[in-house]
């Protein structure tokens, strides 16, 4: 790919960066003069407390001066995200593969005129040039936990095949490698990419090696981007707590892998999305930043499991089944038309998902590299004591209803 003279520029300054920006938007916050304290850049500007160019009423009619191209604006993040930027009044350019009815909930998040809806295809540069156009930041939410495609008729027996539309590779690290190529091409302010947490490069699940890739290959190429990295999601469309929620209600029992003594520590997903926004109101601030989003508490699956049969009130028993024998059950789960599980989810959670450090450890790492946390941003983790109810109650018996007197 041929770089333009200031691209090419920055990346022969990687070792500081900053000295060898040049930012073609007239309208990008990061022109603005700093503020004369640190609180507008960490707390979401309400109507009292604005983004320092914003103009307008406040809330969702007033402008933000903030251009931001999103992929993977229709997932779960993503959507939480939207909402975010809609009201502090951002214009958003979202990108979308499929139908206009899969970003027909996302319109109302922004004010008329503030969003620019295009269909793209990864596989066609021009298309992914057009969804970034002049935007400010760029926020990567990509991401898929199983690679997609579709059975085809062949010539030989028996007739029928496989094909791959986009492989964990295709979607975790080449598509992120070209968004953050197309950064540096059209000299884009800011890329913000959402990679994890609890991965590496020799983890036994697919996933979880092709974020940690993908990762790397975007600090490659765009060394100034802000990786953000949180641990599992919970929320009203996560695959955790509703993994042990449908297992319990569909089959009877809730089987988790070995002795189910594996750790994660949960997010709650508007926390991340919060997150993302902040770093939005101060992009300078994060460049080459790397912040890193989790829960206040860790838990095993097996007492995620008995939390959940808890709360949804429900008599089940939790099964330990050995390794082995829990990625066989997952890849069976995998072959369902809709797929809530499958064997690479499996080896995923057959590991620990926890932040990369103590919380002490956090708050004593050396200033310059220091990986930052959502405290950092002024957000407080959400415990999932306090939300798992809100979205799980509909798996009790008659839901909510049940103790309403004369309900039958």
């Amino acid at each position: 790919m041929m770089l333009g003279r200031t691209a090419a520029a920055r990346l022969a300054q990687r070792s500081s960066p900053a000295a060898s920006r040049t930012f073609t938007s007239t309208n990008s916050s990061l022109n603005a003069a700093p503020p004369k304290d640190d609180k507008p850049d960490l707390f979401m500007p309400r109507i009292t407390e604005r983004r320092l160019n914003e103009g307008g009423p406040g809330g969702r009619q007033s402008n933000g001066d903030l251009r931001v191209a999103i992929f993977g604006a229709t997932g779960f993040v993503g959507k939480h995200l939207c909402h975010q930027l809609g009201h502090n009044g951002a214009y958003a350019y979202i990108g979308n593969r499929g139908d206009e009815a899969e970003h027909r909930d996302i319109k109302p998040m922004f004010d008329l005129g503030h969003t620019r809806f295009v269909f793209y295809s990864p596989k066609d540069v021009d298309s992914m040039r057009e969804v970034i156009g002049d935007a400010d930041i760029v926020i990567n939410l990509i991401s898929k936990p199983h690679a997609s495609g579709q059975p085809i008729q062949t010539d030989k027996f028996p007739f029928l095949g496989w094909q791959t539309n986009y492989s964990l590779e295709n979607v975790n690290v080449d598509i992120a490698k070209q968004i953050a190529e197309l950064c540096v091409e059209m000299q884009v302010d800011n890329l913000i990419h959402v990679s994890a947490l609890g991965i590496s490069e020799d983890h036994p699940s697919e996933w979880a090696r092709t974020k940690w890739l993908g990762e790397q290959a975007v600090r490659e190429t765009y060394p100034w981007a802000t990786i953000v990295r949180p641990t599992q999601l919970f929320g009203s469309e996560d695959k955790l707590l509703h993994y042990f929620a449908n297992m319990s209600k569909l089959y009877g029992f809730i089987p988790v892998c070995g002795d189910g003594s594996t750790l994660t520590q949960p997010v709650w997903a508007p926390d991340v999305a919060k997150t993302i926004s902040r770093i939005t109101d101060a992009p300078k601030k994060f460049e080459g930043r790397t912040v890193d989003c989790f829960g206040p508490s860790d838990y095993t699956y097996e007492e995620l499991g008995k939390f959940v049969l808890d709360l949804t009130e429900q008599d089940k028993k939790i099964m330990n089944v050995p390794e082995k024998y829990y990625i066989m059950m997952a890849k069976a789960l995998g072959y369902q038309s809709f797929v809530s599980f499958n064997e690479d989810m499996a080896k995923l959670w057959s590991r620990d998902i926890l932040p990369a450090m103590t919380a002490e450890e956090y708050r004593n790492q050396p200033e310059e590299g220091k990986i930052l946390t959502m405290e950092d941003v002024g957000i407080t983790a959400t415990p999932i004591e306090k939300e798992a109810f809100s979205y799980l109650h509909r798996f009790r018996n008659a839901g909510h209803f049940g103790r309403v007197d004369g309900y039958h």
